[in-house]
């Protein structure tokens, strides 16, 4: 016998309606939690999940992608070159956050490297073409003219960090500043008075961030922020080298290096050990990420903890939520950091 439905027949297979229906709740808040969007309380989503169970339905992806103008996908961009994002953690982390949020949905992953001009525009046609639903967008440097686009076409995009204090497309972003502060401070505190720092480029306002932060510490201390103190670099391991060599050939007698980030930290570390410096001391050493590159340093490395796969996941989820209903108001999130104090200061 077919099973009635709020004492209504039904054949074939059930509709969202029905269950709609069945749980009590609107057509909406059924969509919603089938999206896996993020704005459905626990409660609701229980009885929403109950009364799919209980009908056995099972959404027509198709039609439903069809009916809502949507493709079920999402775009993960990352403006950088394979290697970074094979060797950097950061990138792994990211990626691995997102993942987890999307576990539970039925949105496709699309993992888009930008390397060249050609790159660039090709991505621009295909998003242009809305052949994604929204765009989660990794290492915004200054002048990237992508969040613009994405702005212009109305496409629902979160950024992993902004490009400047006025960003307005929706972000998910750590206390960079706050970081490097504590970072700073902490070498202060343990007597070291020639505090070096290895930059990020600085066309990137993550990097400006970590710099502020360094030299607001300074500053706090008493200490007037010396230039020859300060070598620009590039997040990566072979930059942090070259960075580290710099620093040593203008100022022989720094004590303490703040890297604002392991891999970097890690290239400081090699040329240190070449130059007979030992860890830490005769130079303490701070990274920023805590990734996997900090743990397995020699000696372990002091750092400052990000929530890099916490951040992928908030950036998905509010994505999620962009997707299932644009709001006036843009999320901007800033989540907190940690310094983790180990051997290396």
């Amino acid at each position: 016998m077919a099973a009635a439905v709020h004492g209504r027949r039904r054949s074939g297979r059930p509709t969202l309606e029905e269950v709609a229906a069945h749980a009590g709740v609107g057509r909406g808040t059924v969509s919603r939690v089938i999206n896996g969007s993020p704005r459905v309380s626990p409660a609701t989503r229980a009885v929403v999940e109950r009364a799919v169970a209980e009908l056995g339905y099972v959404p027509n992806r198709a039609a439903r992608a069809l009916a809502a103008n949507r493709n079920d996908a999402i775009a993960l961009v990352i403006p950088e070159a394979e290697t970074r994002l094979f060797c950097e953690p950061y990138f792994s982390g990211i990626v691995r956050g997102v993942g987890a949020a999307l576990a539970d949905t039925d949105l496709q992953l699309l993992l888009t490297l930008v390397r060249t001009p050609k790159e660039r525009q090709r991505l621009d046609t295909y998003l242009t073409a809305h052949r994604v639903d929204g765009v989660l967008l990794v290492s915004v440097h200054a002048d990237d003219p992508l969040p613009d686009l994405l702005e212009r076409i109305d496409m629902p995009a979160v950024l992993s960090g902004r490009r400047d204090a006025r960003e307005s497309v929706p972000y998910v972003d750590s206390d960079n500043s706050g970081g490097a502060r504590a970072a700073t401070a902490h070498l202060l505190a343990r007597g070291r008075r020639a505090v070096a720092t290895i930059t990020g480029p600085l066309d990137m306002y993550v990097a400006q961030c970590r710099l502020d932060g360094y030299r607001q510490a300074l500053t706090e201390a008493g200490h007037h922020p010396d230039p020859a103190l300060i070598a620009a670099c590039d997040f990566t391991e072979g930059g942090g080298r070259r960075a580290m060599a710099a620093l040593l050939d203008r100022r022989p007698d720094l004590d303490a290096v703040f890297a604002a980030s392991d891999v970097m930290a890690a290239g400081a570390r090699a040329v240190l050990r070449e130059r007979g410096r030992r860890v830490p001391d005769d130079v303490a050493l701070v990274g920023f990420d805590d990734s996997s590159v900090a743990r397995h340093m020699d000696p372990p490395l002091t750092s400052v903890r990000q929530p890099i796969e916490e951040m992928g996941r908030v950036m998905t989820r509010v994505l999620l939520e962009e997707i299932s209903e644009r709001r006036r108001d843009r999320p901007h999130l800033v989540l907190p950091t940690e310094l983790v104090v180990r051997a290396s200061s």
